[in-house]
């Protein structure tokens, strides 16, 4: 039995070396871009002979509270009116059908061309919608906005010139966030969101690896959703999916770092919950659909297939850190009652290099926003042990999903509540979508909370403090998740 954890552990820990390993290329990678010079063919937008007709697409789903804020702001966006189209792609079934027909009606009145287009049902979720609308989009390119992004009056100006290569079938641009301070939840996603918009977007981008559009921020060449296949709501991660098929169609894909789209996070811990569990689902769902297609696939390079493994089962790197994390008290135990196993115990703290290179990754990300002070430093290092103890906390929730993603359980495509909320004044209390529900993985992360403390009591009772910091951190992670799930 003990031979049989250690064998396990062992694997997992090499799973996480490979994938820091990965992490590492696209630092690498990162460096060596920002001193490259763009010197991309641009369209000359103000050549009416050059300028591409435009349709923005925006898929809603019972939007009450941000939908007023979106269309304002879409009505400001600075493009040639008679080459814009705005579909206003509403599967609503609550009170702001009404809202959002009066807000299109108001905007229609100053000439702009938007149309607010519903159907009956809500097949295919928000792949469905964007299947819809692109039947009648006028549009050569199609941009993409969820309901809580913000883009700024000339984003179409600064991502529709990258367009003039034929090759290129998306322009991406990062996100941003506009309630960044709001709350420590919201600081936690932030450094997520910020670390794979600057490092590993970048980074695939550089390298000529396989990116994802990332299901709103971004704009497509609608030849290039025709030939990869159209959208498909048959994954939870309907973006992610048609950025692989279209890639396999050797479809080039431009990250556009410096234009930043701001959007609003989660405010509410069930909302973020929901969002991670549809992420980390369709990820998995992904990779069971498109990897193998691009393993066989004789014109990827290795260092594609390398990466694409690495990006597809990132969220299955919950999986790993869970039985990396249960396994661990037993072998602290191990460990004090096998001292022939002395020289595995030296071996694997090799390991430790992962932890080093996700500091040097993460860090890289931060200070591109935060900048390279030492006060800024010291906010890093917490910032870091913190954002890896509540995600190790989020382990039980993302590995369930990650584990219906690989088994093939389906389930409905679950909207993540938008608050419209960007100061500490602004409350989101009282908001209609927020679901708080006991749910059995709460109960297990309960458990864990306990295990963990009890791992941490081992630590003293064996005189052992080897893995004292992980277990406080996981013990601490675990509480936050579960306090912060059952109570408003």
């Amino acid at each position: 039995m003990d031979l049989a954890i250690i064998i396990i552990y062992t694997l997992a820990l090499l799973l996480i070396f490979f994938y820091s390993i990965s992490q590492l290329q696209l630092l690498l990678n990162y460096l060596k871009a920002k001193k490259q010079v763009d010197a991309s063919e641009k369209f000359n937008l103000k050549d009416p002979s050059e300028t591409p007709f435009v349709t923005i697409q925006l898929p809603l789903y019972n939007e009450l509270y941000v939908v007023e804020r979106l269309l304002k702001n879409i009505a400001k966006i600075d493009y040639p009116r008679e080459k814009l189209e705005i579909q206003v792609l509403d599967d609503s079934t609550d009170e702001s059908v009404a809202k959002i027909k009066s807000l299109v009606n108001q905007i229609q009145t100053t000439g702009l061309d938007i149309q607010h287009i519903t159907r009956k049902d809500r097949s295919g979720f928000k792949a469905g919608a964007l299947k819809e609308g692109l039947k009648i989009a006028k549009g050569e390119f199609i941009a993409i906005f969820d309901s809580d992004f913000l883009p700024k009056k000339d984003w179409l100006l600064q991502t529709v010139p990258y367009f003039k290569d034929p090759e290129i079938g998306v322009v991406q641009t990062r996100w941003g966030h506009i309630n960044r301070d709001y709350s420590l939840l919201t600081k936690i996603q932030a450094f997520a969101l910020d670390f794979h918009f600057i490092l590993e977007q970048t980074g695939r981008n550089f390298g000529r690896h396989f990116i994802n559009f990332n299901g709103t921020a971004g704009i497509w060449r609608k030849e290039c959703i025709l030939d990869a296949g159209n959208w498909s709501g048959d994954t939870l991660t309907e973006d992610l999916d048609l950025s692989y098929r279209a890639q396999l169609k050797h479809w080039k894909f431009k990250y556009l770092e410096y234009v930043e789209t701001p959007a609003e996070l989660p405010v509410a811990i069930s909302a973020a919950r929901s969002q991670q569990f549809r992420w980390n689902k369709g990820a998995a769902e992904n990779f069971k659909k498109n990897f193998k297609k691009l393993l066989k696939d004789k014109s990827v390079p290795f260092g594609t297939k390398f990466h694409a493994f690495f990006h597809l089962l990132n969220s299955s790197m919950f999986l790993i850190i869970l039985v990396l994390a249960v396994l661990s008290i037993p072998v602290l135990f191990i460990k004090n009652n096998n001292p022939q196993f002395g020289w595995y115990f030296n071996l694997v703290a090799f390991f430790l290099l992962s932890t080093v290179i996700f500091f040097l990754c993460y860090y890289a990300a931060y200070a591109k926003i935060h900048g390279k002070s030492f006060k800024s430093f010291l906010k890093f290092i917490g910032m870091f042990f913190t954002f890896f103890s509540v995600a190790m906390g989020f382990s039980v929730h993302n590995s369930l999903a990650v584990l219906e993603g690989h088994f093939g359980k389906k389930s409905a495509f679950i909207r993540t509540p938008k608050f419209n909320v960007s100061s500490l004044n602004d409350s989101w209390k009282k908001n209609i979508y927020i679901q708080q529900k006991f749910s059995l993985s709460i109960g297990v992360e309960f458990a864990l909370w306990l295990y963990f403390g009890f791992g941490l009591y081992s630590a003293f009772m064996l005189n052992d403090f080897s893995l004292a910091i992980f277990h406080l951190m996981l013990f601490i992670g675990f509480g936050f998740v579960v306090f912060r799930s059952v109570r408003i």
